[in-house]
């Protein structure tokens, strides 16, 4: 399954898709290692290391930004989709380098699917 959406930081990624289903605040929501440490959070405990996290939007801080960043550079956060994508996580995704597309139904792509995140042509494919 392909699903259209738009880019917004280039390059290309897959993996496992982490699915929350609940905005996400990268300060404070997930550790230096990729797991996730907010509490409220619907994957608590999961972690993000060599996957695609898949969320809705983000909220918070914009040191969220160097977090995405941070967890970018040591290899565990591989590429963002979003449902909306707001200028934290933008900013984020393109100093880390990492593909990042928005305007996706999210709500069809679940957890442990494997995708391809397609940042130059604003695609995410579903491969299950």
């Amino acid at each position: 399954m392909e699903l259209k959406g738009r880019a917004i930081s280039k390059g290309r990624a897959e993996g496992v898709a982490l699915v929350s289903k609940k905005p996400f605040s990268f300060l404070g929501g997930v550790d230096k290692d990729g797991k996730i440490i907010d509490k409220n959070s619907d994957v608590y405990g999961e972690s993000l290391k060599g996957k695609i996290f898949v969320f809705p939007y983000g909220r918070g801080s914009t040191v969220g930004s160097y977090v995405i960043y941070s967890l970018a550079k040591k290899g565990i956060l591989k590429g963002i989709v979003n449902k909306e994508c707001e200028p934290i996580i933008a900013s984020g995704a393109i100093l880390a380098g990492i593909p990042l597309v928005d305007k996706v139904d999210i709500d069809k792509i679940k957890n442990n699917d494997y995708i391809i995140v397609d940042g130059y042509k604003g695609v995410v494919k579903v491969i299950r």
